[in-house]
């Protein structure tokens, strides 16, 4: 049996924790969530709270907790909303490769790519206010042309081989070939892209949250946290380590994982190896 790369079991653990995390502050955390008590405000890392208060009182490691359940759900819900917009638009403008549905679609991507996520969240919540389903739809939008070029390029280096001609000469549709053939032999492609792009959901959720576009109060968020610090970094500095911490860590077993898996599912490194 072949050894999992260690970079792929080190993003496992590391991003475990925080999902295990995430899914116990369902129903458990240490102390209310909302518990303000302005007699222990500001306390270090000790027995009672192990990462401290904040400046109302409230247990750090709770809101981390219910922080990385609002991050990891933002993030997902957005790459899956960016999976389900752009693998398709990549796949159709693959089977019509030079063609005018494959040039409207590639301009639109390019048209999406000149406005970064916090640049579309900042339009949508002028019009309908900021909220987590809106950096959710702002991340969302972001990452559908990112799947898009993916889906593409993956596809148009199947679309010359010899059991894709076979296909068409068997009577059947480019459709059909794109999602009996063509989509399951790009999936590896997918799977990685899907991991990085999660990383950098957690990170866009953040920045939205740090410059109050993302949740709002009193829904904790490791971005809002870090803005709230801010003013307090020399008298707390742990009201910034800790959720800087936390966004680190979880971006970087992300990133391991994602690299992992390229290791075990792209061909050409595993002939490598």
């Amino acid at each position: 049996m072949k050894r999992l790369p260690m970079t792929l079991v080190a993003g496992a653990l590391l991003t475990a924790v925080f999902a295990v995390a995430a899914l116990v502050s369902l129903a458990w955390t240490p102390h209310a969530v909302e518990g303000m008590n302005i007699a222990t405000r500001l306390q270090p890392p000790g027995a009672d709270h192990w990462f401290g208060t904040d400046h109302f009182g409230r247990d750090i490691l709770s809101m981390i907790m219910v922080g990385a359940r609002t991050s990891i759900a933002v993030a997902v819900i957005a790459v899956g909303m960016g999976m389900v917009l752009g693998v398709p638009l990549g796949l159709l403008a693959a089977a019509n490769r030079g063609g005018l549905i494959d040039e409207v679609i590639m301009r639109g991507n390019d048209l999406v790519f000149a406005f970064p996520a916090l640049v579309i969240a900042i339009l949508i919540t002028a019009v309908f206010g900021p909220s987590a389903v809106n950096a959710i739809i702002a991340i969302g939008i972001f990452n559908t042309p990112v799947f898009a070029r993916v889906t593409r390029g993956g596809a148009l280096s199947l679309w010359t081989l010899d059991y894709i001609r076979a296909a068409r000469v068997a009577g059947k549709g480019a459709g059909r070939i794109s999602i009996e053939h063509i989509l399951p032999n790009i999936a590896n492609l997918l799977i990685v892209q899907g991991t990085i792009q999660f990383s950098l959901g957690i990170l866009a959720e953040a920045a939205l949250s740090y410059v109050g576009l993302g949740a709002q109060p009193p829904t904790p968020s490791w971005g809002r946290m870090l803005a709230e610090a801010q003013t307090m970094i020399a008298m707390a500095p742990h009201l910034a380590i800790i959720p800087g911490l936390a966004i680190v860590l979880t971006v970087l077993g992300l990133n391991l994982m994602g690299d992992g898996l390229r290791d075990i599912l792209d061909p050409k490194l595993r002939r490598a190896r």
